[in-house]
């Protein structure tokens, strides 16, 4: 082992991950605990805040405890988390005052109707590089506020904390010292200008948030805290914060202008580092700070995200039972040579860029009496690879200039069907790297260069290693036509539900 070491904190949507990463790159110690989720009503996700603070703390334990190693062999601590879930709670004590609304959650897409309705469309995607939609923090936390007045007075008393998961993380690690976040989770709320990197007054005027209940935002790279011996057993400075996308993007050594990475998890977030100018968006995909930037170096990502992808294939597995376990996927897909004229949209809690449509709902589409459960597998699979390459193609368009290459991570990047069919509906090559642990290795790396473990960069990027290329194997006529099929397909999906 190749110390010093770098504990990463991967908070996730479903489980939460530490890796404990060495000089050299090699993840020498692992642990992951999953927490419940919860599904109050139709179209709401929220989690217990307790729930994700035990899981992490598990995770911490068999990290450190897979090799033998103590906290105090920890140099520096980097966070990734789940971005968009809001958590609130009491100052003085420290506890929850309700659960955490997840980035899923859709309960606000009236309080989005009535903002587009009313011509604030172009003033926020200006200052915070979004489009209006329930998947960013800031009308959760307005909504919190608005059904529940009392809140709203402590709030601006400043008796509550509010932040995303990053922040919640922090304030526990630190024992309550330190209330803060980072530049990328801060650009995903709707209330940060991500030109002038601070909160922005008419965002928080717009949607009723009070200043006082937010955390204090720094570059991904900054002394954010240090960890309370009471807590954590020792003091370790937690030097990096990123949002688990950007963070993907740095773990894949994606640090020019037009690299782009897909991570396939949850969601499938396809992010391109478009370097030190914001981007304006002509085709409704996100414009956030990437986790390269500093005080004075701006950094910007482009962002297109798809709200449902490995969630398809548990819901074949859980709610349909075409599968018994996810890994059964690609097999039974390889069975048919096609999906038969079958069309999947994962729709199933609103579609997000470039459509942003939370009305949106699923749909299996050219459904024959020759259909069978390969088909229906196989079109899912098609449906997380067309669904990114929509996202690619727009991606295109506004940087003026083609991907040449995707990076990919995430637990689906395993399936390499999958990746083929991503390849040839893209048309470019896809990489898997060796390591595909990059937003947890994002994290160890942005803490580990804050605190001089590696140098620059560049150091970091001869660390990242491909293990397969897949090269797209498709005509562009039939890549067109799967194109076109696909957005036949999901225009019958748009504004489905009435409420």
């Amino acid at each position: 082992m190749q110390g010093p070491f770098v504990l990463a904190i991967d908070q996730g949507t479903t489980s939460s991950r530490a890796v404990v990463v060495g000089r050299d790159g090699a993840v020498v110690g692992a642990g992951q605990h999953a927490f419940p989720q919860l599904y109050p009503r139709p179209g709401w996700v929220e989690h217990d805040p307790e729930a994700i603070w035990r899981s992490v703390e598990a995770a911490i334990a068999d990290a450190l405890g897979a090799e033998g190693l103590g906290v105090g062999d920890v140099a520096a601590i980097g966070i990734t988390n789940q971005r968009e879930t809001v958590v609130l709670w009491e100052r003085a004590t420290g506890e929850p005052v309700a659960n955490a609304i997840v980035w899923q959650d859709r309960r606000t897409a009236d309080l989005c109707d009535e903002l587009r309705a009313a011509g604030h469309e172009r003033a926020v995607q200006h200052a915070t590089g979004l489009t209006i939609d329930p998947y960013f923090s800031g009308t959760k936390l307005a909504w919190l506020l608005r059904e529940q007045p009392e809140l709203r007075t402590r709030a601006e008393a400043g008796e509550l904390a509010a932040g995303t998961v990053d922040s919640w993380l922090a304030w526990k690690l630190s024992g309550g010292a330190r209330h803060v976040t980072d530049y990328t989770n801060a650009s995903r709320t709707m209330l940060f200008n991500i030109r002038r990197g601070r909160w922005d007054g008419a965002m928080l005027e717009l949607l009723g948030v009070p200043r006082a209940v937010l955390p204090a935002p720094a570059p991904a790279r900054s002394p954010f805290a240090v960890t309370s011996g009471a807590v954590l057993g020792a003091e370790v400075p937690i030097l990096a914060i990123a949002g688990d996308q950007q963070a993907s993007l740095f773990g894949q050594a994606c640090f020019r202008r037009g690299q782009a990475k897909n991570t396939y998890g949850t969601g499938c977030f396809l992010l391109s580092n478009s370097g030190a100018t914001a981007v304006d968006s002509e085709n409704r995909l996100l414009t956030s700070i990437g986790a390269g930037a500093g005080p004075r170096r701006p950094e910007y990502v482009l962002e297109g995200s798809v709200f449902v992808a490995g969630a398809l294939v548990q819901w074949l597995r859980d709610g349909l039972g075409i599968i018994r376990s996810s890994d059964e996927i690609e097999e039974l897909a390889a069975t048919v040579p096609d999906a038969g004229g079958v069309v999947v949209v994962p729709a199933l809690t609103g579609l997000g860029a470039p459509h942003w449509d939370p009305r949106a709902r699923g749909a299996i589409l050219g459904l024959t009496r020759g259909t069978d459960r390969a088909h229906i597998a196989r079109a899912a699979l098609e449906a997380i690879a067309l669904s990114s390459a929509e996202l690619a193609l727009a991606m295109m368009r506004d940087l003026g200039e083609p991907l040449t290459e995707l990076r990919v991570d995430g637990g689906a990047c395993r399936n390499d069907l999958l990746m083929q069919l991503q390849a040839d509906f893209l048309g470019i090559p896809v990489t898997r790297p060796k390591n595909t642990e990059t937003t947890a290795m994002g994290a160890a790396y942005l803490a580990g260069l804050e605190a001089g473990v590696w140098s620059s960069p560049d150091e970091v990027a001869e660390l990242w290693e491909p293990e397969r290329t897949f090269e797209p194997a498709m005509s562009d006529d039939a890549r067109l036509a799967k194109l076109h099929e696909w957005s036949r397909a999901v225009y019958r999906s748009l504004d489905w539900a009435t409420s």
